[in-house]
């Protein structure tokens, strides 16, 4: 079994996939800069056995993280308590994937790791990839299995605790599918200006880049991360993948097998 984990700047999710690539169990806790190996270790091994899961099942751990403070952390983790040196996506592992950036090593992680995925999904298709996560990041990846580049802008859990904070009255409130943009109340306005903005907001920016990307090809726009969901019923999207980050880590994993020499 490989246990696949992507640390984001509000959560660490994971996965664990059985003969390569079946999907088994998935975990989740929110990031904390200031864990102990122990207590990452401890959590992991903990989590597992409540799926019934032994960690010495475990035959390869592979990495995506965005938190450098957490890197150390896990790998003292991993080494410790599963005996085993974690694989992390970075600078000179295999992804059979072209980044087409001015700077190659300044692009995400798990936007790598979502490339990786979707190439692996949709072979011989263009796609924008959305991934809602602590900043929503939107990226184009070719046919040719090329990273083209992309967006990032502040979330919708950012932009709600930026109002929550930055303003003297109005309150933070829950994130919902809002019915109607014109609200009642403060926080009907609220949840309307956050629910149908970042609708408006996914929108331009998937079609810009994708016109800048692709032209006037066709293209496949697959979404990822918690609230992606939120616009499931928009028809905004074409697939809505929650492990998409976690599938890129297990398809580095193929991409980089151990060496038994």
């Amino acid at each position: 079994m490989n246990l696949c984990i992507d640390v984001g700047n509000s959560q660490l999710h994971g996965a664990v996939y059985e003969n390569d690539k079946r999907l088994v169990m998935q975990i989740r806790k929110e990031s904390s800069y200031r864990v102990s190996s122990d207590e990452m270790g401890l959590f992991l091994v903990s989590a597992l056995r409540e799926k019934g899961i032994d960690s010495k099942q475990i035959r390869r751990i592979g990495v995506s993280c965005v938190v450098p403070e957490e890197l150390f952390t896990l790998k003292m983790a991993c080494r410790e308590y599963f005996n085993t040196e974690p694989l992390f996506l970075e600078s000179g592992v295999k992804t059979r994937l072209k980044i087409k950036t001015r700077n190659p090593l300044e692009v995400g992680a798990d936007r790598i790791a979502n490339a990786i995925a979707v190439m692996e999904l949709y072979p011989d298709q263009n796609i924008v990839v959305v991934d809602f996560g602590t900043a929503i990041t939107l990226d184009a990846v070719s046919e040719e299995k090329e990273y083209l580049g992309g967006s990032i802008c502040a979330g919708l859990g950012l932009a709600m605790e930026a109002l929550g904070t930055k303003t003297a009255k109005l309150p933070h409130v829950e994130i919902v599918n809002a019915e109607k943009a014109l609200g009642k109340s403060s926080i009907e306005s609220i949840q309307g200006g956050l629910y149908f903005g970042y609708l408006g907001l996914v929108k331009e920016l998937v079609r810009r880049i994708g016109e800048e990307a692709f032209g006037k090809k066709r293209y496949r726009i697959v979404a990822t991360g918690g609230y992606s969901l939120l616009y499931r019923d928009e028809k905004l999207f074409d697939d809505i993948i929650s492990d998409l980050v976690l599938q890129g880590v297990n398809k580095m994993l193929e991409l980089n097998p151990i060496d038994k020499n």
